[in-house]
């Protein structure tokens, strides 16, 4: 399993209450002895821990990590880490990642790497599925990487169709390595990784509760938007699309991309969705999708009639914007 030292002094720093990714990022730089760790440490917490104690949570940490992980993982990786990845947008520090479990290659989530997010409903209908593959096929063919969550539905057909054309994909889950969620695509996780792919993750570790669970959902919703150039919407009803709709009424429908569209908005990522005027109109499954071509000029629309052109636009700015941003980090350097 690879990792540095600084992962695992980050791994036992977030053990601490009081610890969060806005202090990590505030205070590590990624080569602090122990001593200096401690320093700061105890300012923050106003305690008095001492470097022993300090290394003796950091082994037993190792120790957990080692027997839980080893045969799921294949490293663990922090922020201070000359490879850990950057996110694309303008992102909080309290929203930044700070250390991640993967399996696969890691440096699909490099900021060079063109990642394109493509997600949506669990129960798309034949149409959406069809139209999604077409979509995911052209993104693919101009050479980006398919990000998304591994659920059912709109996750699986984007991570299916890039495996299907020789492409490469990432899937950013909710939970421990060890514990593929749902458990019915674990064989697809395995073939992500199998084929050159990604399985990542902030968690070592089950959730708690259902609180807990659904706070990882939606912990890992923003990083579906972070780390991608354009996140792209198949179908999703919206949140209120079972009051619009009488033969929906009571009914509880799955809008889950609504928060992964929202924190794209929020970081200034890109966004797209998958829409007809004509065919899409009286389809309740493109609830969402309607309500932000109308909330937002900015959204990209993508139909059969325009998706070559509009994928091979939508690339071109991905490529001349990281054109500009390497050409800045190399003055800068």
């Amino acid at each position: 399993m690879k990792y540095t030292i600084n992962a695992l002094n980050v791994l036992t720093l977030k053990s601490f209450k009081g610890i969060g990714n806005s202090w990590i990022i505030n205070n590590i730089k990624g080569d602090e002895t122990s001593k200096a760790i401690i320093s700061i440490l105890n300012k923050k917490l106003k305690v008095e821990i001492s470097v022993k104690e300090f290394e003796n949570k950091r082994k037993y940490l190792e120790n957990i990590v080692l027997q839980k992980l080893k045969d799921f993982c294949d490293g663990f990786i922090a922020y201070g880490d000359p490879s850990f990845p950057l996110h694309r947008g303008c992102v909080k520090n309290k929203d930044v990642p700070t250390f991640f479990y993967y399996k696969g290659n890691i440096d699909l989530l490099s900021i060079d790497n063109l990642n394109i997010s493509v997600i949506g409903l669990l129960t798309p209908d034949e149409n959406i599925e069809a139209r999604e593959r077409e979509m995911v096929a052209e993104f693919v063919k101009h050479g980006a990487t398919i990000v998304s969550g591994l659920a059912f539905g709109c996750d699986s057909i984007a991570h299916k169709q890039a495996l299907e054309l020789n492409g490469k994909t990432v899937a950013i889950l909710p939970g421990p390595l060890y514990n593929i969620m749902p458990s019915k695509n674990k064989f697809l996780a395995f073939r992500i990784v199998d084929e050159g792919g990604l399985l990542v993750t902030e968690y070592g570790s089950d959730f708690k509760n259902h609180t807990d669970l659904i706070n990882r959902y939606v912990e890992r919703d923003r990083l579906q938007a972070m780390y991608c150039d354009t996140i792209v919407l198949a179908a999703s009803y919206a949140k209120n699309s079972s009051e619009r709709w009488e033969n929906l009424h009571g009914q509880k429908l799955d809008s889950g991309a609504r928060l992964a569209m929202n924190f794209a908005k929020k970081y200034g990522i890109a966004r797209a969705v998958m829409y007809d005027n004509l065919s899409d109109e009286k389809n309740p499954m493109f609830d969402l999708n309607r309500d932000l071509i109308k909330e937002d000029e900015d959204v990209v629309i993508i139909n059969d009639e325009n998706l070559s052109e509009t994928v091979s636009s939508v690339v071109n700015r991905i490529r001349q914007k990281l054109i500009l941003t390497l050409s800045d980090k190399t003055l800068f350097d």
